[in-house]
């Protein structure tokens, strides 16, 4: 009987899902980096480049070398929980323009710091150190949505350009698996080396690109 009232405890506990995001404000979450991150009337989360999209060094040649520009270009900026999770399964909804580019991370222990600034270390990126599910809109390259970025790619033919698509991620200690709109996509047994908990992050990849979130909720397994 014990037996079985434990099970059905954690049972329990295992379906009780809770906002991670609550559509006004950016309460439990921390901003890495100078990306602009903030929530419209309806509750969705938008993240925008703090340079608007434009080049701030006029037409090109402009007066940096091409490993200055590329810094400039290519540093981050991440907006992660406050808290850190283990096992979970995580719901995002996704929208962005096509070849869109963000991610979902898990377990970086480093909080992205090695990918902002104004020399990020592009070997020292969040999914270096933890994983990245990855955001590639209408991409049909290696990584494609719902990807775990350097791990597995993801199967094709599930995502909705130019609409709301849904990633669920499944984080257990030995495996991590990914839905995309329902669908599984990708699944991988992770690096043992790599830390088992941490906290979750989206990313805004570069000074270029944008995304929208909207509903993100988890369910963590707790005994």
């Amino acid at each position: 009987m014990k037996l079985l009232l434990a099970l059905a405890a954690f049972t329990l506990a295992a379906q009780q899902w809770k906002p991670l995001f609550n559509g006004k404000n950016l309460d439990g979450w921390q901003v890495v980096g100078d990306g602009h991150w903030h929530v419209l009337a309806d509750g969705t989360l938008v993240a925008e480049p703090a340079s608007g999209g434009n080049n701030p060094f006029g037409a090109w040649p402009v007066a940096l070398t091409e490993k200055q520009f590329k810094d400039w270009r290519q540093t981050q900026s991440w907006l992660y929980t406050v808290a850190e999770y283990g096992e979970f399964d995580l719901h995002v909804e996704y929208r962005g323009p096509l070849n869109g580019n963000s991610g979902v991370t898990i377990r970086d222990s480093t909080r992205g710091k090695y990918a902002i600034g104004p020399a990020p270390d592009f070997e020292k990126t969040p999914a270096h150190w933890g994983y990245e599910i990855q955001i590639a809109v209408g991409s049909k390259g290696k990584y494609p949505s719902g990807s775990l970025y350097l791990f597995a790619s993801a199967e094709l033919g599930h995502e909705k350009v130019g609409d709301w698509n849904t990633l669920d991620i499944e984080s257990r200690n030995d495996i991590i698996r990914v839905k995309l709109n329902g669908h599984p996509v990708a699944s991988h047994a992770g690096d043992p080396k790599r830390p088992k908990t941490g906290p979750i992050g989206l990313q805004l990849h570069d000074r270029f690109s944008g995304m929208t979130f909207r509903n993100i909720r988890i369910r963590e397994m707790k005994q």
